[in-house]
């Protein structure tokens, strides 16, 4: 199985693929559009600020490459919000890559610290197969400060201040507000599920 994390230049990649290597995949990050096209299975990482990356996915030549893919595909954190159609980030709107319905808004933390930094629960209604043998009240751990609503493409949500996607899926797109890589036990499943997805 060829397994690709794309280069978008942002600070996670290695750290992603120590991941993978733990689970004993191996993983190639690649800023080729013909590996990432020819992959089973690909993961768009993602810290930082959205302008930025979406600039770096511009001029390296994915956007089009990553609309096209029918294989799974998995953006973590800001690689997630980049699922989005439009991004909100610094006064600015960001189109991003369309392959989720909606707009990516700062979080409303209310009366809690922002960013939203740590561990935090993961809360879901059914069980979604990238949330297979995961516990019953799992912690993923957390970087953000823009996050998606819940929406008909939410597997899980989490709550800090507002209630907001932490996983979602939508046809061969899934997404994970959450840092998988860093998320013990509980990452370490959900990557193993996502693996398993054809």
């Amino acid at each position: 199985m060829s397994l690709i994390i794309v280069d978008t230049g942002c600070a996670n990649l290695s750290s992603v693929a120590f991941a993978l290597d733990r689970l004993g995949r191996v993983a190639k990050i690649s800023r080729d559009p013909d590996e990432i096209k020819s992959a089973d299975h690909v993961i768009l990482p993602g810290v930082g600020a959205a302008p930025f990356a979406m600039r770096k996915i511009r001029e390296r030549g994915f956007i089009s490459t990553l609309q096209s893919l029918k294989q799974p595909l998995m953006g973590i954190c800001l690689g997630m919000q980049l699922l989005y159609e439009e991004l909100e980030e610094g006064g600015e709107t960001t189109t991003g890559l369309g392959l989720l319905p909606g707009r990516i808004r700062r979080l409303d933390t209310k009366n809690q610290p922002a960013p939203h930094m740590g561990w935090n629960r993961l809360e879901w209604d059914e069980r979604h197969p990238l949330l297979k043998d995961l516990s019953d009240n799992p912690y993923a751990y957390f970087v953000h400060s823009y996050a998606a609503k819940v929406s008909a493409a939410t597997v899980a949500c989490a709550t800090h201040g507002t209630t907001f996607s932490a996983i979602v899926h939508s046809n061969n797109v899934f997404g994970c507000q959450f840092h998988p890589e860093r998320s013990s036990r509980t990452g370490s499943q959900i990557l193993e599920n996502f693996l398993m997805q054809i």
